[in-house]
């Protein structure tokens, strides 16, 4: 798997927007627009990371969703040189 960036960068202004409003039902299920499913290219199966942010409260304010499989190409960007310095300083 080839390393990956992160789609957008925190500081951007155009980074981040409202794309639809949904509703959770009883059971805390939520359906994502087909529209929405498109645009992000989220198909039926497709593993979702849900990742929190919390206030100064410690409070969760916002959920993102993010591909699991584009989390795992971030964490082994972020990680892989570190443990690439781990094996070299046990070798």
């Amino acid at each position: 798997m080839r390393e990956r960036e992160a789609c957008c960068n925190p500081g951007e202004s155009s980074c981040c927007k409202v794309e639809s409003i949904v509703s959770v039902d009883e059971r805390g299920q939520m359906v994502l627009p087909k529209d929405v499913r498109e645009k992000a290219k989220i198909r039926p199966g497709e593993k979702l990371a849900v990742v929190s942010m919390k206030n100064q409260d410690g409070e969760i304010c916002c959920l993102s969703l993010i591909k699991a499989e584009e989390l795992e190409g971030m964490v082994k960007s972020m990680l892989g040189p570190v443990m690439n310095d781990v094996f070299k300083t046990q070798i």
